[in-house]
């Protein structure tokens, strides 16, 4: 009897350790990083008639393009092209690509409900696809590594809660939330350090970021007044202001460059 009292006093034992432990607990960088879930769905605000669209035009002497040195084990999954940096990509017909436009002001107090569809950001080349995107607060950023080598994933942001993470294998998908708006959030990684995107994160729908003809457009606005700031890597910010009204189509264009006004 004694000797089965000291086992059962051994195993509560050991039971109140383990609890004390807070075993199964995530533990590291990983565990401190990451983001909390996002909040509730606003309610959706009512779909507007008005359209924005413009076009960012390159005005200037173009800059030197410049080559990235890949290290030999990214440079096989190009077979022998030439890759260049991202910073300005000036397209075929004088205009900027990958310059994020969105609306800064005038949507007031008004909600918008986060889209359901997931933002793909891949890995692919030892590169960021996207280079620039937009994405809203409480959407779902899914993060893909199409190469078939380890990358890691560091996001820089000053207003939302950073988070740093390897991604080793091809195939390996991660999901992540900003919680709050900024514009711009810097993502690098620490394996390749060439490699760098920007996340312009917002409260709404209405951003855009310009492909290879150098236009956006900002969709379904309520009609008002508004504040539109277009931002470029190189060249910063600009922005301008215009009304809209219900139904209405309006175009807005912005310059950047050295010689731009």
């Amino acid at each position: 009897m004694r000797i089965r009292s000291a086992v059962l006093v051994s195993v509560l034992s050991f039971a109140f350790i383990a609890i004390g432990c807070g075993g199964g607990t995530e533990s590291g960088s990983e565990a401190q990083s990451t983001v909390p879930a996002a909040p509730p769905p606003a309610a959706a605000a009512p779909a507007g008639t008005a359209k924005i669209t413009g076009t960012v035009h390159f005005k200037g002497t173009p800059p030197q393009a410049r080559r990235i040195r890949l290290d030999a084990e990214c440079d096989g999954l190009h077979a022998g092209e030439v890759v260049q940096a991202e910073t300005v990509v000036i397209n075929a017909n004088n205009t900027l690509k990958h310059v994020f436009v969105y609306v800064k002001e005038g949507l007031g107090d008004q909600t918008f409900a986060p889209p359901a569809e997931p933002v793909l950001f891949d890995q692919t080349g030892c590169m960021y696809k996207p280079h620039v995107f937009g994405i809203q607060v409480g959407q779902t950023m899914k993060i893909l590594n199409s190469d078939p080598l380890l990358h890691n994933i560091h996001a820089l942001p000053e207003q939302n809660r950073p988070f740093n993470f390897g991604m080793p294998k091809q195939g390996d998908e991660r999901e992540r939330t900003f919680m709050v708006p900024e514009v711009m959030v810097k993502i690098k990684c620490d394996v390749h350090p060439w490699m760098g995107a920007w996340a312009g994160v917002v409260a709404h729908p209405f951003h855009s970021t310009t492909g290879e003809t150098g236009t956006f457009s900002l969709d379904n606005l309520p009609a008002g007044q508004y504040v539109i700031e277009a931002w470029q890597e190189e060249y910063g910010l600009k922005s301008q202001t215009i009304t809209v009204g219900d139904g209405q189509a309006v175009t807005l264009d912005f310059e950047f460059g050295d010689a731009a006004s």
